[in-house]
């Protein structure tokens, strides 16, 4: 008969998997990190640079930056900031896809668990190609956790490879919450506002996103109706940005999935 402890080995190999193996980190043009290990991400396809409209300060710093890190030049982390739905992750996915078209060694990798970051790095140290580590929605409620991401980008007792730069979107400026009350309550109230600012500071490059006016969203909901053959009244469009409470690419977009739902039609 089968010894009791191998059947019951063999029970938890069946429920905790090894993980899977890690993706190439030359074959892909974008990945994913979760639960240790690489991914490759199923069909990055992001929308062409031409389709985010009212982003050309942002675009233009936002590649300069990408273009020194594909080529092997100092490049900055990037924090991108502001308000909801106005294009920060749509350009991140966009701007690193133009490198790619264009022939640079640039992937991108989407990063959810910041306290495995030193194990990724770990990994691509010494690859002859860039990553461009991608943080979405970053926000702070815990202070232990903006301090691991602080360590991470400057001051850790291990440097990030060269290779290695992260982009972090935010709709706040400063990453954590500012309470006035904290302020009130510090011994010197310059110390607990430094502290809140210390994360931002590490970033060499900053881009601010800031709500559309009317004229720029209806540009956006043109140019995707364009883009799929649809034909709109700009009064409808708006009526639904006002409806929705506030006018941005991520209402446009809605409004143009709507749209074509209401036509029969697929995207």
């Amino acid at each position: 008969m089968t010894d009791p402890l191998d059947r019951i080995a063999a029970a938890l190999e069946r429920m905790s998997p090894p993980p899977p193996p890690a993706a190439d980190l030359r074959a892909h043009p974008a990945y994913v990190w979760r639960a240790g290990g690489l991914v490759a991400a199923r069909a990055f396809a992001p929308l062409p640079l031409a389709m985010l409209i009212g982003l050309d300060r942002q675009k233009a710093s936002l590649l300069a930056n990408l273009y020194r890190l594909a080529r092997g030049y100092a490049a900055q982390d990037v924090l991108l900031w502001g308000a909801r739905g106005t294009g920060k992750s749509a350009l991140v996915k966009s701007a690193v896809a133009a490198i790619q078209a264009d022939g640079g060694d640039l992937a991108l990798i989407e990063v959810s668990d910041l306290d495995s970051l030193p194990t990724l790095f770990a990994m691509l140290a010494g690859q002859e190609r860039a990553f461009a580590l991608f943080v979405d929605d970053l926000g702070f409620e815990v202070p232990a956790e903006a301090r691991t991401l602080r360590s991470v980008l400057e001051g850790g007792a291990e440097p990030r490879p060269a290779n290695v730069r992260l982009l972090v979107t935010a709709n706040r400026r400063h990453l954590a919450p500012r309470d006035i009350a904290e302020q009130e309550r510090a011994i010197n109230p310059r110390d607990s506002a430094d502290d809140h600012l210390a994360l931002a500071d590490r970033f060499g490059l900053s881009l601010g996103f800031h709500a559309l006016d009317q004229e720029t969203y209806l540009a956006i909901v043109t140019a995707y109706a364009e883009r799929y053959d649809l034909a709109f009244e700009p009064g409808e469009a708006v009526g639904w940005a006002t409806r929705r409470g506030s006018r941005s690419g991520r209402i446009a977009w809605q409004y143009v999935v709507d749209l074509a739902g209401r036509m029969g039609r697929a995207l």
